[in-house]
């Protein structure tokens, strides 16, 4: 999808809250993170998205020492912030913090503009209208190519969005978090706004590995909505043989052939698992697949 600054996203990037995410993540370790992100580039994959808190900045640190052996223009990258590590992490959305934040990450990065820059999350007293009016100046300027918001309710993007600046939003979004299709796609798409969503495998219960023993693990879901889930990720796992493919390439190989979803950006905690994921751009799902996944997973 091509959201309205003509940006063209690739369809699949890579989440890198693991890499360098210490804060995030128990027993990381940052050679690991550097794997990640150099595997990710050497297999192709052309979106990193990062924040300030993965890691306080040590995600995108990771990542700017590592794009330097690497051609910049061939890759994009979404970074994000609100959290002030001047006052605990509070949530800030002020033009200065944001304005000061983009800075620090482009030191962090080792580059000169970033592509997406997302409000990480929305703080409780800055008129959204006005933060994002902050981060068009950057835009113009040069420092950030497109404006994204992370965590905003659909109130709140349309009260950031009143002067059409918005390009892109990120939110929580799986085949078992399927809320934002009726609540906010119509508006985004109404307004040429892209989505990106985070969480596309539910914390690794769309992966497959998990049975139903495991029901105590994602205690989000009753009993009857867990055992559904089961149910229709047996389905997913033949439709996935058919394509000499695991569960998890097939979501999200279904992510890619949405229509609303701009990318789909997996994490990944080493090498491995990004080459795995990445097998998902290989994957061409019919209309019928792609339809009967949609509906096996329809009640969420």
């Amino acid at each position: 999808m091509t959201t309205q600054n003509s940006l063209n996203i690739p369809t699949y990037g890579l989440g890198t809250n693991k890499v360098g995410g210490h804060n995030l993540f128990p027993n990381l370790k940052d050679e690991d993170g550097y794997a990640v992100v150099r595997q990710a580039l050497d297999a192709g994959i052309q979106l990193l998205d990062t924040a300030y808190m993965y890691g306080k900045g040590r995600s995108e640190e990771i990542i700017g020492d590592v794009l330097q052996d690497y051609d910049r223009s061939k890759v994009m990258i979404a970074t994000k912030a609100a959290q002030d590590p001047n006052n605990g992490l509070a949530l800030n959305n002020t033009p200065a913090f944001l304005k000061a934040s983009v800075d620090a990450a482009l030191t962090r990065l080792k580059t000169d503009y970033i592509d997406i820059f997302y409000i990480h999350f929305p703080d409780d007293q800055t008129p959204k209208n006005e933060a994002v009016a902050a981060l068009n100046e950057l835009k113009q300027a040069g420092k950030i190519r497109a404006i994204g918001l992370s965590n905003f309710s659909l109130d709140q993007i349309k009260a950031a969005n009143q002067d059409g600046l918005v390009d892109i939003v990120e939110d929580n979004y799986s085949l078992v978090h399927r809320d934002v299709e009726k609540t906010m796609w119509p508006y985004l798409k109404a307004n040429n706004i892209g989505f990106v969503p985070y969480f596309p495998l539910a914390s690794g219960l769309l992966t497959g590995k998990y049975t139903a023993a495991d029901a105590a693990k994602f205690n989000q879901f009753d009993q009857p909505a867990y055992t559904q889930i089961m149910s229709a990720l047996t389905r997913v796992k033949a439709i996935a043989e058919g394509h000499h493919a695991t569960v998890a390439q097939t979501i999200l190989a279904w992510y890619i052939k949405n229509p609303m979803i701009t990318t789909v950006i997996p994490g990944a905690r080493n090498a491995e698992q990004v080459l795995a994921n990445a097998k998902a751009r290989e994957i061409t799902l019919t209309d019928a697949e792609y339809n009967e996944i949609d509906q096996l997973f329809g009640a969420f």
